[in-house]
């Protein structure tokens, strides 16, 4: 498939040829601004992810088998794809999932980006040589080696990174892989990152996409017996569900979030409160590192609440391809309604709750944003919202900012706001996360560090050196070099 055939997307690569799903049903894709369907696409079946692994495995090993700088080649080739079909990328990122510009650049930012990290991968699996301790003349060689077939299943709010971010790393070392993008992110989430490799010369076979509903085909590919790995970023409960899925299978797992951002009492309140505006709304708040709790010192809580409203109400709402809008649609009615639904609870519960109003747009879906003044127990704390709001919390002193950022079942990202970078590093240790930011937002993407979480929040990290970590396996070969004298 070429570049001029962009424009539809109703087959999917299947053991290396475009085609269409078996199953009965289809993925109607819509715009989640309009409404307007953009393409329909008839599913997978349990048959075609088995035709999927099948075709994987034939192509892997003679893709494992080929040189370092041919694999790392594709992956130079697929960042200059990223880079001429630029405008094209970013547009799919509005039309499929309201992105706003900002937004839509920064998802072809971080996908282009993991393109070039992913093409230094083949030349960096490193195996060690250790010597005997117990037998004489004994050479140990630990080699590193792909997994096989890896299965992906990523989720519909940035769809190509999260997608890519497993794709990628998985091939560049070796691997073949069978990818599920979510139902709401089709194209974005996989048929587009595949033909953008089809582009870059990735051999056929090696990544099939397989569009379905999880229902039909979810279970299957999580606990297909020919799959090495699953990468899955989604919910934590879907995630607890895959896993048990394939017990022994290896698993790397991105779940829920719930990102505290503490502002200490000597923190630059205007500098907290940009970087709060940006965690809290950025793609409506539909990322898992969003900053979803607040902390403020009691000192400082109450001037942070009232430039953080100010700030919040201005926020411009509507169609996100105008350059003036600032918050676009939800991705669908279901998180919408779910979204409204915490809101409610939390002003149950006994919180404040400031902007905020009635959905717009052509298709009911776009949010205004609001702020939930309140504790760590209203719905819109102790709940990953996935939404636009910005629930504050007050905090006695440091000590209780700390309490109440690990008062959740979640670990994923967080930030510390402090004068003192050391008191905040110091501080950010404490909190039982993954990551932590020091003077910035909890959102941050890098593709050459340890992505991931703690607690109920994942398994595993993505990037750099961790992800050629988790798409390879040790293989330990021992050369005996002296005749050894087996006594028993």
């Amino acid at each position: 498939m070429t570049s001029t055939q962009s424009a539809v997307f109703d087959t999917m690569p299947i053991a290396g040829d475009w085609r269409r799903g078996r199953a009965k049903s289809v993925t109607t894709d819509l715009d989640p601004y309009t409404g307007e369907t953009i393409v329909e696409i008839a599913n997978a079946s349990t048959d075609d992810v088995d035709d999927a692994f099948a075709a994987a495995a034939d192509a892997q090993r003679a893709w494992a088998a080929r040189s370092a700088s041919d694999r790392a080649e594709v992956f130079v080739e697929a960042a200059a794809v990223m880079t001429r079909r630029k405008d094209e990328i970013v547009g799919w990122f509005t039309r499929e999932l309201g992105a706003i510009r900002p937004r839509a650049e920064w998802e072809w930012l971080a996908v282009r980006a993991v393109m070039l990290e992913s093409a230094s991968c083949p030349g960096r699996v490193a195996g060690r040589m250790l010597p005997g301790d117990l037998i004489d003349g004994k050479e140990n060689r630990v080699y590193r080696r792909p997994l096989g077939t890896v299965g992906v299943i990523s989720p519909w709010n940035f769809p190509m990174q999260l997608s890519n971010r497993s794709v990628a790393p998985a091939l560049a070392v070796g691997n073949a892989v069978v990818l599920k993008p979510a139902s709401d992110s089709p194209v974005t989430g996989g048929l587009l990152l595949a033909q953008i490799f089809d582009e870059a010369g990735l051999p056929p076979g090696l990544l099939s996409v397989v569009v379905g509903k999880s229902s039909e085909i979810g279970d299957h590919l999580a606990g297909h017996p020919s799959s090495r790995l699953t990468s899955f970023t989604g919910s934590t409960e879907v995630g607890e569900h895959l896993a048990q899925q394939s017990p022994l299978t290896k698993k790397s797992l991105e779940l829920g979030g719930n990102g505290p951002l503490v502002v200490l009492d000597d923190a630059d309140v205007d500098r907290a409160v940009d970087a709060a505006v940006f965690g809290s709304f950025f793609h409506q708040g539909q990322v898992c590192m969003a900053t979803n709790r607040i902390i403020v010192d009691d000192s400082i809580h109450d001037q942070f609440v009232d430039k953080l409203c100010a700030r919040t109400t201005a926020l411009r709402v509507g169609d996100p391809r105008d350059a003036d809008t600032q918050i676009g649609p939800i991705i669908n009615s279901s998180q919408r309604d779910s979204i409204r639904d915490k809101i409610s609870q939390a002003h149950d519960d006994g919180a404040e709750v400031v902007g905020g109003g009635e959905p717009t747009g052509p298709s009911g879906l776009v949010l205004p944003p609001c702020v939930v003044v309140g504790d760590n127990s209203v719905a819109t704390a102790r709940e990953e919202v996935f939404g636009p709001v910005a629930t504050v919390i007050r905090a006695d002193d440091e000590d209780h900012a700390v309490a109440i950022a690990n008062d959740t079942d979640y670990g994923l990202s967080s930030a510390v706001f402090s004068a003192d970078v050391d008191r905040a590093v110091q501080c950010g240790l404490r909190i039982e996360a993954g990551m932590t930011h020091v003077n910035d937002t909890t959102i941050n993407d890098e593709p050459n560090t340890a992505f991931g979480g703690e607690k109920a929040s994942g398994i595993g990290r993505f990037g750099g050196e961790w992800a050629i970590e988790e798409f390879t396996t040790d293989h330990w070969v021992g050369i005996q070099r002296t005749r050894r004298d087996y006594a028993i």
